[in-house]
């Protein structure tokens, strides 16, 4: 169940590109529940599934002695529906957040990359991935913003 979890429905199992392969999935369901329910939802269950995710991936690092394996992709979903939820719920927004978000999470720019590099455990795979997604957030949103007021 655990692994289940981690690597959000085993999509962080991918071959190829396991953070990303776990956006898209992250970005699909995301995109789901915004359609049905409101950005309250998405928000609490964002809350629920980092306060999860950082005792389940303290309990994984102990275990394997390993640290931010790349099959975690939990804090990719985190990061993007924290996103989603800065931003707005609109398809182009979405789009948006999700290239921001993927931009943050690879580059890791600034204290992205500090808190990627100096903090350990559950904290520090989490805390990257919403920080990046914080940032995509507001970048999204800004964007819109610019778009709107250039047209």
């Amino acid at each position: 169940m655990q692994k289940l979890f981690l690597t959000f429905f085993y999509s962080g199992l991918s071959p190829y590109a396991p953070g990303t392969a776990g956006s898209i999935l992250a970005g699909i369901v995301g995109f789901i529940i915004l359609q049905y329910f409101h950005t309250d939802t998405l928000l609490l269950l964002t809350i629920l599934i980092t306060l999860i995710a950082v005792k389940e991936i303290n309990k994984y690092e102990a275990r394997t002695h390993s640290h931010d394996d790349k099959s975690i992709v939990i804090d990719e979903v985190v990061g993007l529906w924290l996103a989603f939820i800065l931003s707005s719920n609109t398809l182009t927004q979405m789009l948006l957040s999700f290239i921001y978000f993927r931009i943050f999470d690879i580059w890791k720019p600034s204290l992205i990359g500090k808190i990627d590099r100096d903090t350990k455990g559950g904290l520090g795979v989490m805390g990257d991935d919403i920080l990046a997604g914080i940032l995509a957030g507001i970048c999204s949103a800004a964007s819109w913003q610019f778009i709107g007021y250039i047209s």
